[in-house]
């Protein structure tokens, strides 16, 4: 870099400029010009918007210093070795595209599987304009460009999920590669914060020269009435301390005992981040404090074992919450894994709650949860509540109203429905849990790389803060790269999000429209799913998410009966604008299926209105249906697509309920919609997951393609129930 390119980038403003502000994208009315489309519809655009991009980096090569001169002149491009080189550029680039044609068809109304689907028009556009100049957003000299992108839409997503960035204190966010590795720094940060306020004491202490005036200042503990000396407290009591107590600290020895900001530093020697777990336990810790505790859902994902075992707490240092029947985190159960930590002095690092459950995106009850971190507060007990949202965050674009509003209606759209009541008040309070993982490749429809964390309170990111003197050089903006976990990332990433959020805007306008409608489609297939068993003697389906009469009612068969005909004739049966009419069908619908898009169920066969009663070809009836349906790396050959009539008739996913995660009362739940016998306690269940993020399947120029689906996977689970019997397996 010049030195006259550096000097115009220190000169830029340090905030984001106007025209980049998310908060002002007005964004547009039609959700037709948002995707590509299930038959490539918007090519036109995409391929106009592709080339706008091309040619206007080109121009930029070209005119950024117009007076250097060329290298692959006219005469290198006649000579033979150039143009040999252009014919293997072109012949392997065909080869690559045909072997591309093997890839999961993630666009097809056909794919209800994983939660995947297709990507926005902006987020693709953005993605390659931004590419093509490879910014790099470990730093802002590497990304002047993309690194303020990336600002601003660490600040639009703290603004979905409803932080308040003019608040006190203000909140922050950033993207990362993925949700793995957003709640490994988040977990890293509420490590570092718990154990923090010992090392602040002990630089006091040790540094009075320095720091000395600070020895009287004073901390308000969790109960919110005592307000002891920090130095006077004992290390139970320092552990204990509330989140925003914690983050105040440095900013009150600076402005209200006159310490130096430089000298903050000396507080680092002390940190458990600078000792390392065995030398900070041996010298502040030993005999008063337990191990470090971490509270998340039994059901988690897999990257709270890897972040617990990275970090030094230990896969044992997590402590599983019990799910109920609908597969979420059990209150009863929170209380009591405190109870045992407080009695054993396990600090909790912090509370995981999970807010669509990558298995069946169940919803965990955060209002109660902060109740209970009320409760435990009042005990001087405290700890951060992280939402581990990766899958779920976007949801919260249902919750917020569009300002301005926006204006235009679809000739022919998809009806949206809300969130059910219990979902909606876990959002409605996500605005207090101390952190967030968000990934906008899953619900945000972006390209990968693009996970996200967004913190309450801002100067949580300095809890996890590395600097090298190579990274700033100087510039006014000091970048995103320092404050997380992963050295170089692609600033294109930032592009595809910002570009989306400016097109697409994360309100009910926007990506609200969007899972409102995938949320209404999802229920749909739901209700055709849980009513198959109506019209087809030979199998009966099992849902792992339960009917509203279940909930209400859970050992009444005539009601349940009662309910599966509604659903079949006022939800099934009928088309979108007729269902969008019946304000009875409508209210049901809300209430259907799960927490989020993710429907969970299982199928068995029957014979003379009697269910299979043996597990064991129960599972291997669910296996064959899920090998039926899926895409396998075998059958995507390195020649491309498979021949048409190898394809899957339609893409669903297969796992296994384990009861480890689970829990007896869940398993047996499960075994008596299906009828089996088994062990609840040993015994798992295969069974099939459909994840629709289609917001346009049941309204196509062909109607709804959800009848197809339903005869689709009545054919493949007849299939499945016959080559079981004949064959075994």
């Amino acid at each position: 870099m010049t030195n006259e390119f550096s000097r115009k980038q220190s000169e830029s403003p340090s905030r984001v400029a106007p025209e980049l502000d998310l908060a002002k994208a007005r964004g547009t009315p039609s959700l037709a010009a948002w995707f590509l489309g299930p038959m490539a519809e918007n090519q036109q655009v995409l391929t106009e918007l592709i080339n706008d991009a091309l040619n206007k980096h080109c121009e930029d090569r070209k005119n950024f210093y117009p007076n250097d001169p060329e290298y692959v002149s006219d005469e290198i491009k006649e000579s033979q070795a150039y143009q040999d080189s252009v014919e293997v550029l072109r012949s392997e680039h065909t080869k690559l595209l045909k072997r591309l044609e093997g890839s999961v068809p993630f666009f097809s109304y056909r794919y209800q599987a994983h939660m995947l689907w297709d990507h926005t028009l902006p987020s693709i556009a953005g993605y390659f304009a931004a590419m093509l100049y490879n910014q790099n957003n470990v730093a802002a000299e590497a990304s002047p460009v993309t690194t303020r992108l990336e600002e601003e839409v660490g600040l639009d997503l703290c603004r979905m999920l409803g932080y308040d960035e003019a608040g006190t204190p203000a909140p922050w966010g950033h993207l990362t590669c993925d949700g793995t590795v957003a709640n490994l720094e988040a977990l890293w940060s509420a490590r570092n914060l718990m154990y923090y306020p010992l090392a602040v004491a002990e630089a006091i202490r040790r540094h009075q020269d320095a720091l000395g005036t600070a020895r009287d200042i004073t901390v308000r503990l969790a109960n919110g009435q005592d307000e002891p000396r920090l130095l006077d407290l004992d290390a139970w009591e320092s552990v204990n301390l509330p989140v925003d107590e914690v983050l105040g600290l440095p900013n009150r020895m600076v402005k209200k005992c006159h310490i130096q900001p430089d000298d903050l530093r000396l507080i680092n020697e002390f940190t458990l981040q600078y000792l390392g777990y065995e030398a900070f336990q041996r010298r502040f810790l030993d005999g008063q404090v337990g191990d470090p505790a971490v509270l998340v859902t039994a059901t988690m994902h897999y990257s709270w074992p890897k972040a617990a075992s990275i970090l030094g707490i230990g896969q044992g240092g997590l402590i599983p919450i019990d799910v109920d029947l609908d597969a979420r985190a059990t209150e009863g159960c929170v209380r009591a894994k405190l109870d045992s930590c407080m009695q054993d002095r396990r600090p909790v690092v912090c509370h995981v709650a999970v807010l669509g459950s990558t298995e069946q995106s169940a919803i965990d009850p955060l209002e109660r949860m902060l109740v209970v971190r009320e409760e435990f507060h009042r005990r001087n007990v405290s700890y951060p509540i992280h939402v581990d949202a990766a899958w779920g965050g976007y949801f919260a674009a249902m919750r917020r109203k569009p300002s301005p509003p926006s204006d235009g209606q679809l000739p022919r759209e998809t009806p949206a429905v809300e969130m059910s009541r219990y979902a909606n008040r876990q959002y409605d309070c996500l605005n207090r849990a101390d952190s967030i993982t968000i990934d906008p490749h899953k619900a945000g429809f972006v390209p990968y790389p693009a996970g996200g964390l967004c913190y309450r309170n801002g100067a949580q990111k300095k809890m996890v803060l590395f600097s090298a003197p190579y990274i700033d050089q100087g510039s006014s903006t000091v970048g995103v790269g320092k404050y997380g976990v992963e050295g170089s990332k692609p600033g294109a990433a930032a592009a595809s999000v910002y570009l989306s959020h400016r097109v697409i805007t994360a309100d009910q306008n926007g990506y609200g429209k969007i899972l409102g409608q995938a949320l209404f489609n999802s229920k749909r297939l739901y209700a055709a799913v849980v009513t198959m068993g109506l019209d087809n003697p030979d199998f009966l389906v099992a849902p792992c998410q339960r009917l509203p009469v279940e909930r209400t009612s859970p050992d009444d068969e005539e009601a349940l009966k009662g309910q599966l005909r509604f659903i079949k004739e006022r939800i099934v049966d009928r088309s979108n604008n007729d269902l969008k009419a019946d304000t009875e069908a409508m209210g049901l619908l809300a209430e259907l299926g799960s927490d989020q898009l993710i429907i969970a169920y299982a199928f068995n066969s029957r014979s003379d209105d009697m269910p299979n009663p043996n597990l064991t070809t129960t599972n291997l009836i669910n296996r064959r249906i899920a090998r039926k349906l899926a895409i396998l790396p075998e059958i995507a050959v390195a020649e491309g697509m498979p021949k048409t009539e190898q394809r899957p008739t339609m893409i669903v996913s297969g796992s296994q309920l384990d009861p480890s995660l689970y829990g007896q009362d869940y398993m047996r739940f499960l075994m008596k919609r299906l009828g089996v016998r088994g062990d609840p306690t040993k015994d798992s269940i295969d069974y099939l997951l459909s994840c629709t993020m289609d917001p346009w399947m049941t309204s196509t120029v062909d109607g709804n393609f959800i009848d197809n689906l339903r005869e689709l996977l009545a054919e493949a689970v007849r299939e499945a129930i016959l080559h079981v019997a004949r064959e075994g397996f």
